[in-house]
């Protein structure tokens, strides 16, 4: 069922200030929502978006290619060298103005090797975050492989007509090289977006609350900093958080866009609208911009009246990392798939389904705009949290025949990646178990039993080569679930 949001249904990526403002006047004229305590609105609103790193990226484009014209050679008389230049060079362009970075255009295709070292020089002492190479002859590999030598991380894009196995097979596995043999030009997008993915993740810090100790480290392979807060600095500052106008309107657009509210009264997802309230706050407060907390150790000695999963869904669905029960790990993997693929994942409890050979992909928190921030969300059900019954939990209807990928970093510099296709969403009751809850028939897995991995992070889409392609370029080993079960002793 495709969810069909109300007219009224905010469809913003992220709840600015001119949306919130404009909707609080909605929210004010809503009695339903009156509280004992006087409305405010907050003087320093904070727009969550802002947490979101934004890295200014530049990216070095060259053409490489035989002097032209063409004789007795791939691609062939026929093919049009100046115009497929301007075509692929424009595509470069608007892959770039789509990540958000600059291009710096070599204005001299390279047509020999003496070219070729000359721009790998210049690369080496200019130390673009990447170069593009288009390449438009069969016999430039070999200068390709001279620029991909200079240190800096290098795309090549050889569309059709350029490349043979033999030419791809030894480079396209190279660390640091990331080769495209297709006329499929969106894939220079999705590449250009790994490249930004891994300056946003160097430009990542992440708030772990748990424990009692303050301490920070740095996750090498990846360049996540971790910053560790005891966990009372989380549940102490909620219990100061004021009722105020963006409280009431961040209620009332969850409640809104809900299918249905089974078990949360209003006072629940008012608490829960001051849960991201908290959130918001305790990032900006310390600096940082993805959070994952001890929400568990929290409800489990009743400290706050809501779980924060309510919250968690909203960051994910902005582009901004709320994981789960401090998984530093989980976490990780939900920064990947926010920064790779501009999608929310979903951290989760892996089920085995015995008698269907499926994976059951079970937690009480998942965002709604599974597509994409900038798409519609998906259906929910706004409940309460299964362990515990309090506050509001997120049900999010995942879409049948739905293509899936699913990542979780063992460790920072190892991944395991495999892909899926979700079969129905499984209701609890009758099930026990979290609240976003939803079948998958593992690719390439013979038994359910064998997924590797917990705390799996799964979003829309069949991206297992890009997340491959990512890890390839920046030296992260990548595994996947054993296909056959082991054989018995």
């Amino acid at each position: 069922m495709q969810h069909q949001p109300s007219a009224s249904h905010c469809s913003c990526c992220a709840l600015s200030r001119r949306c919130f403002l404009a909707a609080s006047i909605t929210a004010a004229a809503a009695p339903a929502f009156a509280s004992k305590r006087s409305a405010t609105k907050s003087a320093d609103y904070i727009d969550i978006a802002s947490f979101r790193p934004q890295p200014k990226l530049k990216f070095t484009v060259a053409v490489v290619r035989k002097t032209p014209p063409y004789w007795l050679g791939w691609p062939g008389t026929s093919y049009d060298v100046e115009g497929e230049r301007a075509r692929y060079l424009k595509a470069c362009r608007d892959s770039a103005r789509e990540v958000g970075a600059e291009v710096k255009e070599i204005e001299k295709p390279v047509e020999s090797a003496e070219a070729a070292t000359a721009l790998a020089t210049a690369l080496g002492t200019e130390k673009p975050d990447a170069v593009v190479l288009v390449l438009q002859h069969l016999d430039v590999w070999p200068w390709a492989e001279i620029i991909s030598k200079a240190g800096v991380p290098t795309i090549v894009f050889a569309p059709v007509g350029t490349a043979f196995t033999g030419h791809v097979l030894k480079i396209s596995r190279q660390a640091g090289v990331h080769v495209i043999s297709s006329l499929e030009t969106s894939a220079i997008t999705q590449a250009m977006r790994m490249v930004r993915a891994k300056a946003q993740l160097a430009q990542t810090s992440l708030l772990v609350v748990a424990g009692e100790e303050r301490k920070e480290e740095t996750l090498e392979s990846v360049g996540v900093k971790v910053k560790r807060v005891p966990r009372a600095t989380l549940h102490e500052l909620f219990a100061k958080m004021p009722e105020d106008d963006e409280t009431f309107e961040v209620a009332r657009m969850m409640r809104r866009g809900a299918d249905k509210v089974i078990e949360p009264t209003r006072q629940d997802t008012i608490n829960a609208a001051r849960s991201y309230q908290t959130a918001k706050r305790l990032l900006r407060t310390e600096g940082c911009n993805a959070i994952t907390s001890d929400c568990l150790g929290m409800v489990t000695t009743k400290v706050v009246p809501t779980p924060p999963c309510m919250a968690a869904s909203m960051f994910q669905d902005h582009g901004v990392t709320y994981g789960c029960e401090a998984d530093v790990m989980g976490a990780l993997s939900l920064l990947l798939s926010s920064y790779l693929f501009d999608k929310p994942g979903f951290m989760n409890d892996p089920v085995p389904e015995t008698v269907k050979n499926v994976l059951i992909a079970a937690h009480c928190t998942a965002g709604t705009r599974l597509n994409g921030m900038a798409d519609e969300q998906e259906p929910y059900v706004l409940r309460s949290h299964s362990e515990s019954g309090i506050g509001v939990a997120m049900q999010v209807l995942w879409r049948e025949g739905q293509k899936v990928t699913l990542v979780r970093f063992a460790k920072p510099n190892q991944l395991i990646v495999d892909t899926g296709t979700v079969v129905t969403n499984v209701q609890t009751p009758p099930a026990g178990g979290c609240r976003t809850s939803f079948e998958i028939a593992m690719d390439n897995v013979e038994d359910c039993r064998d997924v590797a991995g917990f705390h799996q992070v799964v979003f829309y889409g069949d991206h297992k080569r890009d997340v491959e392609a990512f890890c390839q370029m920046y030296g992260i080993a990548h595994v996947h679930s054993p296909e056959h079960p082991p054989v018995p002793a």
